[in-house]
């Protein structure tokens, strides 16, 4: 990957939806290039997809919470399988430290809070401890990797 490769991904990183024709326009190149470019990225992995990112308020996901859950060690990719299943879950990474899932939840409201912690989360076997903090403000929030 070239400084023409992370130009054109810093791009499409602002705007997935560009086209060949305007990121080739805007960096001098032809389209066919940036076709070709942006495939050999795809398929190097370095472009692992093109999505579109909602806002969840507006469609009515208003509380966002975070939560620490730590497990017993021979639980852990269990309840992350359980976890990742449940549609309110928007992201679960394992992290370093005591057999710790992080667990990014989206929810209309507290009474859902409530239930996806009480009916879903401690439903799981396998978990030792729950830490949960609460999204108040949200000041930068990455959709992509600027290079």
């Amino acid at each position: 990957m070239d400084r023409i490769d992370q130009r054109i991904l810093n791009l499409l990183v602002e705007d997935g939806r560009r086209s060949y024709v305007e990121i080739a326009a805007e960096l001098n190149l032809s389209r066919v290039a940036v076709r070709d470019r942006i495939q050999n990225m795809k398929e190097s992995g370095i472009i692992e997809n093109f999505t579109v990112v909602i806002n969840s308020e507006r469609v009515g996901k208003g509380v966002s919470a975070f939560f620490e859950v730590d497990c017993d060690p021979s639980s852990l990719v269990d309840v992350a399988h359980s976890l990742v299943e449940i549609p309110d879950v928007a992201s679960c990474y394992q992290m370093t430290g005591p057999s710790t899932l992080h667990v990014h939840v989206l929810v209309e409201d507290f009474p859902d809070l409530e239930r996806f912690i009480n009916e879903k989360l401690y439903a799981l076997d396998g978990i030792t401890r729950v830490e949960s903090h609460v999204l108040l403000r949200r000041f930068k929030s990455r959709t992509g990797l600027k290079l």
